[in-house]
């Protein structure tokens, strides 16, 4: 009996299954994934003229935020920080003034949110410019 050593065949990989579940994976992730769209602030930064020359003064709406959180309107403290306190203050402004901006002056060390707050209080009062000011390190802050 003669035995001969048999050409083996060379094992092969089949990559159709997995072509097929990295698809499934790719269309499992598109299906998933949430795409919102986060809710956006343009914010116009103020530029410097070197004229020397002021304009009139106008009236303004001034918010002041303190270190602590405290508001401070048209240089007037308020009793707290809350926000309904900030909203009667601008409601009890707004006749005697005519204007559609607002400027937002924050202490350094002031939260996020506490700026965020006269933001969004100033907003649902339809101001539409609202001017976000700082102070120069040697400027004294109130």
């Amino acid at each position: 009996m003669k035995l001969r050593p048999g050409s083996r065949p060379e094992p092969e990989i089949n990559l159709t299954s997995l072509i097929d579940v990295v698809l499934l994976l790719l269309v499992f992730f598109m299906v998933t994934t949430s795409f919102v769209r986060e809710s956006e602030l343009t914010i116009r930064l103020p530029e410097v003229s070197d004229s020397g020359e002021h304009s009139t003064e106008v009236p303004v709406l001034e918010i002041t935020v303190s270190a602590t959180g405290r508001y401070i309107v048209n240089k007037r403290a308020l009793i707290d920080s809350r926000a309904e306190t900030l909203r009667a203050a601008i409601i009890k402004l707004i006749p005697d003034l005519d204007v559609d901006s607002v400027t937002i002056t924050a202490d350094a060390e002031a939260s996020h949110q506490s700026v965020v707050t006269a933001m969004d209080v100033a907003g649902k009062f339809g101001f539409v410019n609202i001017s976000i000011a700082t102070v120069s390190a040697t400027d004294k802050f109130q």
